[in-house]
């Protein structure tokens, strides 16, 4: 039976051990956070570089500002980007764990729009594993934002590590459904049948289209799919 690191090896073209990540795949997962967090402090820390880097530019946005022991940021007026924050991370980590755990699952993934069995690694394919692992990572980034919360600022008690979580937990989930509807149908999948493997964006190796059109890229697709369940959280918890 192989491991992990040789089914991934086996399944995965271009596997890199120790993983790796361009610049471009930093910024579509880190684009749509850094934007609430620079709206936030805007607003509740006027001395901050985000303020006067807004102010700057003729934005000026007005909030109290920011008091850790007298009023807790998860359920303050501005609660919308720290959801938006949240949701944002929750939908990347756990986009990152269904493809990187769950291409380790028993059963053969699913296609989300007609249910068809697909190679492991197909993007818009499904398995119950990885929309597992999807939660599981969207809970880790609620817990570890609310533990930071409580260490940072006083004024939030304990019952926001339960509320983070859960909304973590949706935000990794449904996250992870927004990214396999679009990769089954605007992301181009190319299967290599000889070599058995899904082939990565812009690879020359030759392989048949298995699903999707060409129009939008993996990292087009991460930045599209955390910006709308960044949206879809802060609109929750307004």
């Amino acid at each position: 039976m192989l491991n992990g690191k040789e089914r991934k090896r086996r399944l995965e073209e271009g596997y890199v051990e120790a993983g790796y990540r361009s610049g471009w795949q930093v910024l579509s997962n880190s684009a749509w956070a850094v934007i609430a967090v620079t709206f936030w402090n805007a607003m509740h820390a006027p001395q901050s570089v985000q303020a006067f880097a807004l102010q700057f530019m003729g934005l000026h946005l007005d909030g109290p500002a920011f008091a850790p022991r007298e009023w807790c940021a998860v359920q303050s007026g501005s609660r919308e980007f720290v959801f938006a924050v949240l949701g944002h991370f929750g939908c990347c980590l756990g986009d990152t764990l269904a493809s990187e755990l769950g291409i380790l699952s028993t059963k053969k993934p699913r296609l989300v729009t007609t249910g068809q069995e697909v190679p492991p690694g197909t993007n818009g394919g499904m398995t119950t594993w990885g929309t597992a692992c999807s939660a599981c990572g969207g809970a880790i980034i609620g817990l570890v934002m609310a533990l930071d919360l409580l260490w940072e600022n006083g004024a939030c008690g304990v019952e926001i590590v339960v509320q983070m979580v859960i909304y973590g937990s949706f935000a990794g989930g449904f996250g992870s459904l927004v990214d396999s509807l679009l990769g089954a149908t605007v992301q181009k999948t190319r299967y290599n049948a000889e070599r058995g493997l899904i082939l990565q964006d812009g690879s020359p190796t030759e392989g048949r289209v298995i699903n999707g059109l060409d129009l939008l890229t993996n990292n087009q697709v991460n930045l599209l799919s955390s910006l709308i369940t960044a949206g879809i959280l802060g609109w929750m918890t307004l």
